[in-house]
């Protein structure tokens, strides 16, 4: 049986396919190539690839230089974000093994510019995430995220976070003043685990295992509802083993 012919496709764009061969094309040759060796390699007419380059030069994915063209920063910031988000995937990918080895929900926090970020939560219908009714980055004082965040500054750092986000009564649990708060703080001992027993959240108990790289404050931290809280302790101690067994190869995926 005959087959018909394929119609062509009729929604590609020539301009943009080479656009991206001359970008491809560029990043092959690190030390720069012109313009007519640009055009050979492509197959493309001089004065198209002359067209295309002013055009790449001019949004910053090229440069020039002497002559030469190399890839520009704007085609090496889609590099990086493309970089950073396979350390993401890596990390998502370890932290839903540890979910499903040590049964419970994983969080990967850090401590940038000032503020408690959630970078990556992995859960499943088995092992739900605590659900945030309060903003995370301004209740540092209550779970354990923020608390093992905080124990890794130094005092004047925890107090200018304490300045912005007063401490405040989430629960019957929760510690009632930021003196209080700094009294416990200062009795973290390095690397130890931190924990916080409905403090955050009814119902929900939460540990948190610090991680220092260079002057980042991180944490991988758990959590488990309040009937299972026999079990936090010992779960934390083993995703702590597991960091420290890990801890080499995640150095380079945690910087997300």
């Amino acid at each position: 049986m005959a087959v018909p012919p394929q119609p062509a496709p009729t929604t590609l764009i020539g301009s943009v396919q080479r656009a991206m061969r001359l970008l491809e094309t560029v990043a092959a040759h690190p030390y720069g190539a012109p313009a007519k060796q640009l055009a050979r390699a492509t197959g493309l007419a001089l004065p198209t690839t002359y067209h295309l380059l002013r055009t790449l030069v001019h949004e910053g994915y090229l440069r020039r230089d002497k002559g030469l063209f190399f890839l520009g920063d704007a085609a090496e910031r889609l590099s990086s974000s493309g970089a950073r988000e396979k350390r993401r995937g890596r990390l998502a990918d370890t932290l839903a093994h540890w979910r499903d080895s040590i049964g419970a929900p994983m969080y990967y926090a850090m401590y940038r510019d000032g503020e408690i970020e959630v970078l990556c939560v992995a859960d499943s219908r088995e092992s739900p995430a605590a659900e945030e009714w309060a903003d995370f980055r301004e209740t540092g004082h209550a779970h354990a995220i923020g608390q093992c965040l905080l124990s890794q500054l130094d005092e004047n750092a925890r107090r200018e976070y304490l300045a912005r986000y007063p401490v405040q009564a989430l629960t019957p649990y929760t510690v009632r003043d930021s003196d209080a708060l700094l009294r416990r703080l200062a009795r973290v001992r390095r690397m130890e685990p931190v924990t916080e027993r409905q403090e955050y959240a009814l119902g929900t108990v939460c540990a948190a295992v610090p991680i220092t790289v260079g002057t980042t404050a991180a944490t991988m931290a758990i959590s488990l509802p309040a009937h299972q809280a026999d079990r936090l302790l010992p779960a934390a101690q083993r995703l702590q083993t597991e960091i420290g067994r890990h801890l080499g190869s995640l150095t380079l995926s945690i910087s997300i």
